[in-house]
């Protein structure tokens, strides 16, 4: 079933607020600069120094209840990502996250998500706050079909987000039922290599570092790692997913949710993707200009 709309989880809710306190607005004021085809459907990320967080450590400093009342002034979902895949029993009680979590799932018209890895946490989230909705964690690298297949038919998640190496097992993905599909996020930028066999391994690596063990800095042996993100690098990914593959291949298919990453970069770089995904070709310069010039914002 064609999909009409293609909906974008956006990289940076705490981390790029700034960012986003001038796009937003002009997101509204001048839709005309943009695809009409597709529309902001989540703003995730998380604080620094949350035992939760997972699949980046080390960023986000804004203030929650700012960083909750602007997603709400444009209607946007906000989603916290915490999925760290290490949490024991004892990590439960954090008053942090667990003040985060109460914070976002008060009462709206648009509803917060949480991005989980653990089981663990998961099943307390149900329990103690059933007003947020769950995202299975791309963290779980997920690379055989199956394994997708199965993790969509879970009712507890609203949404999955593959590895990146699904993103074109285009005879599986067709074959999916609908509702299935309505599940599935597929992470669409990403720059790790292909062949890459540590990404599991990495990511314990960022839930060990915010739960405060002892980890080492850098495990990754990919070619290229040390190059850090590309984006021009993650356009020759085999699993890349351009604007084109989305309005020509995915949503035909039946396809709606595409996740951007990014939370780790600069918000320049944010800002080239929301110009790639989101900016039609002729308005690229007058959303630059908006952002940079009318705004004074400094963005590296």
């Amino acid at each position: 079933m064609k999909q009409e709309k293609a909906y974008y989880h956006l990289p940076g809710l705490f981390e790029f607020y700034e960012l986003y306190r001038e796009f937003l607005p002009l997101f509204r004021a001048h839709r005309e600069y943009f695809y009409d085809w597709c529309d902001i459907g989540s703003i995730y990320g998380a604080p620094a120094d949350c035992v939760w967080g997972g699949g980046r450590a080390g960023f986000g400093e804004h203030d929650p209840k700012e960083v909750l009342a602007l997603t709400r002034e444009y209607g946007i979902s906000a989603r916290l990502t915490f999925s760290n895949s290490l949490l024991r029993e004892e990590h439960l009680s954090d008053k942090k996250c667990n003040a985060l979590c109460a914070l976002f799932e008060q009462e709206n018209l648009v509803q917060s998500g949480v991005i989980v890895h653990s089981e663990l946490l998961l099943d307390y989230l149900k329990t103690h706050y059933p007003q947020l909705y769950f995202v299975s964690s791309t963290t779980k690298v997920l690379t055989e079909f199956q394994q997708l297949r199965a993790e969509t038919a879970r009712e507890e998640f609203r949404y999955v987000v593959p590895d990146f190496r699904l993103n074109k097992a285009f005879g599986e993905l067709d074959s999916m039922p609908q509702a299935q599909k309505d599940k599935v996020e597929f992470l669409c930028n990403e720059c790790c290599w292909v062949g890459c066999r540590d990404r599991k391994r990495c990511y314990e690596n960022v839930s060990r570092k915010n739960l405060g063990e002892a980890c080492p800095d850098h495990i990754c042996t990919a070619p290229g790692a040390e190059e850090g993100y590309r984006f021009s690098k993650a356009m020759e990914n085999p699993g890349f997913i351009g604007i084109r593959d989305i309005q020509d291949v995915y949503m035909p298919m039946g396809f709606s949710n595409f996740k951007i990453e990014g939370r780790g970069l600069g918000s320049a770089l944010v800002l080239e993707f929301l110009l790639y995904y989101m900016t039609k070709p002729e308005y690229q310069l007058h959303v630059r200009e908006a952002i940079y010039l009318d705004n004074m914002l400094d963005l590296f």
